[in-house]
Parts: C-alpha cells; structure tokens; sequence
C-alpha cells in the first residue's frame, strides 16, 4: 500500500502545527510498516524537537524508544525510555521496555532492577497497573532464571501467581523452578486452590519427572495439546496417493535443537548415515542462530536445509507440503520452542514423535511414535496416542563425538582422590525427594563414598547441603559439578565410579554420554517411557544386571557396587571391551531399522492405513491423574482407574473406555 504522505510532506506539516500527537503516532505507524522506519524515526526527532515541553512528550519518547528498539538502536533506544520515564514515572511501559533493552546488551541485573522499580510503583489496585504488574514480574523470573537465581525467580513468578492464578505459563515456569531447586514439597506454599491448578495445568516434561503415571501422563500430553494447539487456522488436504509407492522416500526433520543440544549431539551422525538410495532428507530448523558446530554439521550433512525460525506455521507447513515430504520427524514433542501448531496444518500425509519428548504427544495429528520393545513393551501400547514402532534399540549416538583430550584429575573437579564417587549428572528437576532419600541412605551405607551433582544454582546447592545435615550425611560429600563445553563434560565422567540414575525421569542422553566414557548407570526401572530409558541403554549396552525393578533391589545393588572395588573395575572393563560392538553404539544398525520404519509407515499410508490417534475420554484420565498425585503408585493401578472411571461415568453419560482392560489393541 502506497503511503499516504512522504516524510517531506509529514515535516512540512510539523513546520506548520499541523501533527498532533495522535496524527504523529500514525504517520510514523505509517511508515514502519512500510518498511521505512529510519523515516519514523526522524519524524519523532524533529517532533520531539519543536516540542520538549508537551504534556504528552512521555507518550512520544515511549513510542520513540520502541521505534528505535525495533530497528536496533538500542542506545537511542534505552535514552528514550529514561527520558519517558523521567517525565511520567507512572507511566508503566517504558520500564518494561527499558528492562527488555537493558536485557538485550547484557544488563541482566539492571534490567531485572528497572522491572521491579515498575512493581514497587504499582501500589493502587486497578485492571492495568495488574497487568502491567504481571509482566513485569514474569519478565523478572524469566530472566532470574536464566541466570540461575532460582529462588529469586521463583518469589516474583509467585508474586504473579498471588494477582492471577489464570496464567498457565507462570504456573509451569514456577512449579519448574521448584523442581530444579529440590523444593520439596514441591506445592507447599500455595493453597489448596492453586496446588489443584497446578496440577492440572502441569507440563508433560514436569510431569514426567514428578510422577510415575503414564495413563495420566496421556492424558496432560492431549490437553497441552489443545492448550498450545487448539484448532489450527487451515488444514492442508492430505496427498493424493502417489503412483509409485516404492519410490524414495522425502523424509523431514523437525527441530529447535539441531544444534548443541542434546537432540543435537545424539542425532549429529545420523542424516550421513541415511542411504540416499531409499531417503532424501531434509532439515526444518527453528532454533537459535547459534553457528555452532553440531549446527554446521547437521546442515552438511542434510540434502536440505531449511531455517524457519521467523516463518509462520502456516507458510511452513505449506513449505514441507511443496516439498513433498512423505513423512515428517517431529524432534521436538512437548519441549521448548517446539512448532506444535504448524504439525496441526497436516503438513505431510505422516508425522512421526521420536526422540525429543519421551511420552505420547495426545495429538490427533501424531500417527507413530518410535521407541523400542524395552521402553514400550506390547502390554503398554495402551499408554500412547500414536501407533508404536521399535528400533533393535531406541535411542542414537553419535560415534564421532568430540571428548577433550586434557583429561581432569579428580582434585581439579574437587572429587577426593581415594572416594567411592556416586554421581547424577541429570538436570536438578529429575531429582524427587524419594530418589533423594534412596541416596542419602546409600551414602550412609558406603562409608566415604561422595555424590558428584551438576546443580548451577548456588542456592540450591546450598538447600541440599542442608538436607544432607538432616539425613546424617555430611555436607561436604555432596561435590557440585561446573557447567562445561561438552567435549570437557565428557571428558571429566570417568572420574565417577558409578552413576545414580533418578526416578521417574531417568538418565538419558547423560546415560549414554557415561556409557560411551566407560561409566556404569545403576537404574530403577516403572511404567512411563521417561523411567524406562536407562533400562533400554543398559540393556543395549549389555548391562542388564544394572536394571532395578524396585528401591530395595536398587539400594542393595548401589550399596554392594560402592563397597566392592574390583566389581566396579569389573563393570568397566565390559563396557570398553563391548563398546565398539554392542547394540547401543551401533548407529548404522539404527539408521537402517529407521528407515525401515519409514518404509512401514509409507507402506500404512498407500493401503489407506495410516493410524488414527485414540484421543476418547482423556480429560477423565486427566480429572483421575490429578486426584492421585503425590501418592505412590496403587499397586493395582488399572484397577484403581477402572474404580474411578466407573465413578464418573455416571454423570460425564461416557461409554466405558477400554484403555485399561485388556485386548485394547
């Protein structure tokens, strides 16, 4: 659209006063949509000019700092919101965008400073200071929490929390913060009310670390689903099937985390891998622009590779439809930064969850979910939206992984040299207080044995030597890892005897990692996918005997490998004699079972048999989840379903769901 006046014209109508605040705020709207905003911007100049003592020129300096922000002046920028500021310090906006900007040229601690000066001014109770308050709070713990101020982040999403319960996002930024500071219990400082809310909005990776419970599980996956999802703006119409059904295959990778990231590093072999006589493949990737190098070569090693970090859904998924992707690889499932919604367009005739989220997605537009006959043995297909296919074992590793050549000696990492060292270097949100207290016991039980953690947050550091004192073990044997570069992270693992695994969200991609670097796992084993991967490694790594199937059996084994020295050198000696040739490592093996899979999966769609996901009666099974959260697993858990599915079937006027009475599928 054509612009209605140049920025000629609009001055000579500021030399004449004829641009208002109003006309001004317009025209210079006008021409940063038109692409000109270096125009907008000298307009507000000579606005700002010819009028400094306006009684609106807090409005226009606020509106002059956006414009500049936008266009990446962030020091004109970050001037003009103080002057705003400095002319109206009620006026809300500009110490928010202030604190975004602040943040932007990394200022963390002044920009977390000028969004609490917006909070502490906030005093009177009205609709908008609220929602101002609310994001200047959320925009505190966001950033607290990227920098590992935990407990300080935690305080002002709860402060969000005591004005608005509604907001589902803070509710699951702050019962994460929790998990990752072991603040147990974890629902302790909120009302009954809000402890409910929780739970109900809780999100499929919380949840999989708080609980294990695969049926509910299922259930949370499918209402995230809507959640985020909802209904999707259009649907592409599914392909018209092709003629030559045994052609190659146009298989898509979708993902945030094609990069270094642990998506990254377990997947970095395979696209080389793949024979192009059967796949040509291509790469959607909408993480960040980090050029690092599992980026570089993922992208070197795809046949297509296709940003789309700043696409809509809908111009991407009309993207992979033009593209001709058969099937679609969905890398991300319920994590951050995730393209849930453009899956929702139906932009390839079938869309696989492998890898990314270890559960169901509960979509109705997942038809496959890949795992293995150890995760998802046949008896729990009943716990999963999507059809189940299995690779010999689930999980890749890349063999050409870069480990640091400069190994560390145990008093670099503060280990002691002669200790029996424990260690979980799983993300703090996967330790429960039931895996906390099983270790605390085994420490108790090997004398001198130390636990080697990676816990980033000082304070939580702190809060969990204060739990060792109360369960008798001395504080400093609990050892707080650094974060590193991962060919270092790899390098320092054999300097732990035997790894811990948590429960129920077991060791994964950090499972590998020690079994690639000799290191035994010791695992507990339940229901969910997320407390059965461990098991599926050791298994493939020809380890079996570390696989627990109770607490008893996982402290008694812990406690016999910590005291007995030559059964740990045993355990070593195994894993390096087998590592070149057991199953967990045999990344060509899996290429060629996945694109087996493939070939299944296309074979499904030309018989007209592509799955259709089971969505029916899961807000049930969510209403039940909730009810029996916190408490340990029934010991005839489908029978406590079926008891309380009978209880609401009455009044929801719902027909009996089969999920959990045998012969399903």
């Amino acid at each position: 659209m054509p612009l209605s006046h140049t920025i000629s014209e609009r001055l000579r109508q500021l030399d004449e006063g004829t641009l208002d605040v109003m006309a001004l705020l317009a025209a210079t709207d006008e021409f940063a949509t038109a692409g000109q905003p270096n125009a907008a911007i000298t307009l507000f100049h000579a606005w700002i000019s010819k009028y400094p003592d306006h009684p609106l020129l807090f409005a226009v300096l606020f509106n002059f700092g956006a414009a500049c922000s936008a266009n990446g002046n962030l020091a004109q920028a970050q001037a003009a919101f103080r002057l705003a500021i400095e002319r109206n310090p009620d006026f809300m906006p500009p110490y928010i965008n202030l604190g975004n900007v602040l943040e932007q040229i990394g200022e963390k601690t002044a920009a977390v400073q000028q969004w609490n000066a917006a909070v502490e001014r906030l005093s009177k109770v009205t609709r908008e200071t609220i929602d101002f308050k609310l994001m200047a709070l959320k925009q505190m713990g966001r950033v607290l929490a990227a920098g590992d101020f935990d407990d300080l982040a935690e305080q002002a999403l709860q402060q969000s929390l005591a004005l608005d319960l509604g907001q589902r996002d803070i509710l699951q930024h702050w019962f994460n913060l929790r998990q990752r500071q072991c603040r147990w219990p974890l629902l302790a400082p909120l009302s009954a009310e809000a402890q409910r809310r929780v739970l109900e909005e809780i999100s499929p990776l919380s949840l999989a670390s708080f609980q294990d419970d695969p049926l509910w599980q299922l259930a949370n996956a499918a209402a995230s689903t809507k959640a985020d999802v909802g209904r999707p703006a259009f649907c592409l119409p599914d392909r018209v099937l092709p003629d030559d059904p045994v052609r190659r295959l146009r298989v898509g990778y979708l993902s945030a985390d094609l990069c270094e990231h642990a998506i990254g590093y377990l997947t970095a072999e395979i696209y080389g891998l793949h024979d192009r006589s059967k796949v040509e493949i291509f790469a959607y990737y909408n993480g960040r622009d980090s050029g690092d190098r599992i980026l570089q070569r993922i992208k070197g090693s795809v046949d297509h590779w296709c940003d789309i970090r700043d696409s809509a859904d809908g111009v991407v998924a009309q993207t992979i439809a033009n593209d001709g992707i058969d099937i679609l690889v969905d890398l991300s499932g319920h994590t951050k930064d995730a393209r849930t919604a453009l899956l929702g367009c139906n932009p390839a005739p079938v869309i696989v969850n492998w890898l990314g989220y270890p559960g169901s997605m509960g979509s109705p537009f997942h038809h496959y979910l890949i795992a293995d006959s150890f995760i998802v043995p046949v008896e729990a297909e009943l716990y999963y939206s999507e059809k189940v296919l299995r690779l010999p074992c689930y999980q890749p590793t890349d063999r050409q992984r870069l480990v640091a050549e400069a190994r560390p000696s145990r008093a670099a990492a503060g280990l002691p040299e002669q200790a029996m060292v424990f260690c979980c270097f799983n993300e703090p949100r996967k330790i429960t207080e039931a895996t906390w207290l099983r270790w605390m016991q085994i420490l108790r039980m090997v004398e001198g044995s130390v636990l080697w953690l990676l816990i980033p947050a000082a304070s939580s550091q702190d809060h969990l030597r204060a739990l060792a004192t109360q369960q008798e073990v001395a504080p400093d044997r609990l050892v707080f890892a650094k974060r590193q570069n991962n060919p270092d992270h790899l390098a320092r693992y054999p300097l732990a005897d035997l790894i811990l695994d948590s429960f129920p969200y077991g060791a994964h991609t950090t499972a590998s990692d020690a079994l690639w670097m000799g290191v035994p796992v010791l695992t507990m084993v339940g229901s969910s996918f997320a407390s059965r991967v461990c098991g599926s490694l050791l298994q493939a790594a020809g380890l079996p005997e570390l696989i627990c199937d109770s607490v008893q059996d996982y402290l008694d084994r812990a406690i016999e490998i910590g005291r007995d020295p030559a059964r740990r050198a045993a355990l070593r000696q195994r894993l390096e004699a087998e590592r070149e040739g057991c199953l967990l490592f045999d990344t060509p093996l899996l290429v060629r079972a996945l694109e087996d899979l493939y070939r299944q999966m296309w074979d499904d769609y030309c018989r007209g048999e592509r799955p259709q996901p089971d969505l029916s009666n899961l807000a049930l099974y969510q209403e039940i989840g909730v009810d029996l959260a916190g408490a340990p697993p029934p010991a005839d858990y489908h029978g406590e379903y079926r008891r309380r599915l009978a209880g609401r079937q009455s009044y929801n006027f719902v027909s009996p769901d089969p999920r959990v009475w045998p012969g399903r599928r």
